[in-house]
């Protein structure tokens, strides 16, 4: 048994690191179903139950400190390197097309809470508003909000299967359906997104190595921003609708957008880093979690589907009403539910030229998710939970 939280941080960092490794060195089959960061919570999850660490107060202490520090740093790093006159350079159009995804997707999560909600669990808002800063934004969004709110550790497993579930599910309705796109758009009489793009819409990246100095570069200021945003937020006022927690988040979203016009975005190894932050984050998660609460996923994975079906409805009525193609429908939908991973690809299985459209929709998810999932958890408080 581990007594020393050293130990114990040491095992969370080789626990978040194993399966990213094992995915990029290993074609293994289950990470087609379940990706690196759902893996590690599980695996975190069964050494916690399995007793390898003695749960007392410095175990706890450490894992409060991981999730008070690295939470606000991993928020700013993620949208540092968002480029906002690139995203309003895709034109009103593509960004409507984004908005009725959004949309559809939290009016979605609402009408399912109202009709499930009797027979979902007291903690149900919790896990639900999780769910949707995830398919708004990605996991760092989820994880936000569920620090935000107040979820159990337990039943953020619940979150993290009904996304990684529902998740791998929809990508592959997606794909499936671009032969769709041409009847799709004749009988719909969509306007072409590839016609529309600005030349300023641009998704490359820095190619360039990173290296250990801006490793440190950026998990150091990352630490700075993230105590400025503890600070600011404990000098605002805290309300049932925005707690200090809800406020540190937003501040070190709002912060890591306002470096994106600094020549910090500039730089290469944010999101590297911040993608190592968040599997940290999700281990400390998991390691004060129990298999208990697990008994309730098939419910909460049905309701990512119905959530997936009228998320589908009102975009197919979008897409009518607006003209919308089929490609705008499926890349606005998947830079919310899926994220810079999967949004790029499928744009370009539609167009090559359509790729960076899906990077920067994916970006400005990442941007919104925080919010959005805060917001659609108070209007739960409200319908009464």
């Amino acid at each position: 048994m581990i007594q020393s939280a050293w130990a114990y941080v040491g095992l969370l960092l080789v626990c978040a690191g194993v399966f990213p490794f094992l995915e990029k060195r290993m074609a293994w089959r289950i990470f087609t179903f379940l990706p690196p960061i759902v893996l590690t919570y599980l695996a975190v999850t069964a050494l916690s139950v399995g007793g390898f660490w003695q749960a007392d107060t410095d175990m706890a202490a450490a894992r409060k400190q991981i999730l008070d520090w690295l939470l606000p740093a991993l928020m700013f790093l993620l949208l540092v390197n968002c480029d906002m006159k690139a995203i309003l350079a895709l034109g009103p159009r593509i960004l409507l097309g984004f908005a009725c995804a959004t949309l559809s997707i939290l009016l979605a999560f609402l009408a399912v809470f109202a009709l499930l909600r009797g027979w979902l669990p007291s903690d149900s808002w919790q896990v639900l508003s999780s769910v949707s800063g995830g398919w708004i934004g990605g996991t760092a969004n989820m994880v936000a909000v569920s620090q935000a709110v107040g979820i159990r550790p337990e039943s953020m497993a619940n979150a993290l299967l009904t996304d990684a579930i529902c998740y791998a599910v929809w990508v592959l309705v997606l794909f499936a359906s671009v032969p769709l796109q041409m009847r799709f758009n004749q009988r719909n009489r969509s306007v072409v997104m590839v016609d529309l793009l600005a030349p300023a819409a641009s998704g490359d990246g820095d190619p360039r190595q990173l290296d250990a100095g801006l490793i440190l570069l950026w998990l150091g200021l990352g630490l700075i921003v993230g105590n400025a945003a503890h600070a600011m937020a404990a000098a605002l006022p805290s309300s049932p609708m925005l707690s200090t927690g809800s406020w540190t988040m937003l501040l070190a979203t709002g912060l890591g957008l306002a470096a994106s016009f600094t020549p910090l975005r500039r730089l290469a190894g944010s999101m590297a880093v911040s993608n190592s932050l968040l599997a940290v984050v999700v281990a400390a998660l998991a390691s004060g979690a129990d298999f208990s609460g697990m008994s309730q996923a098939p419910l909460y994975i049905l309701c990512g589907f119905l959530v997936l079906g009228i998320h589908a409805v009102l975009m197919l009525f979008a897409a009518r009403l607006f003209k919308f193609d089929l490609a705008l429908c499926g890349i606005a939908s998947l830079a919310n539910i899926g994220g810079v991973a999967s949004a790029p690809l499928l744009a370009a299985t539609y167009a090559p030229a359509l790729a960076p459209i899906g990077v920067l929709l994916a970006m400005l998810g990442y941007l919104l998710g925080t919010g959005g999932g805060l917001l659609l958890a108070r209007i739960f408080q409200m319908m009464g939970v």
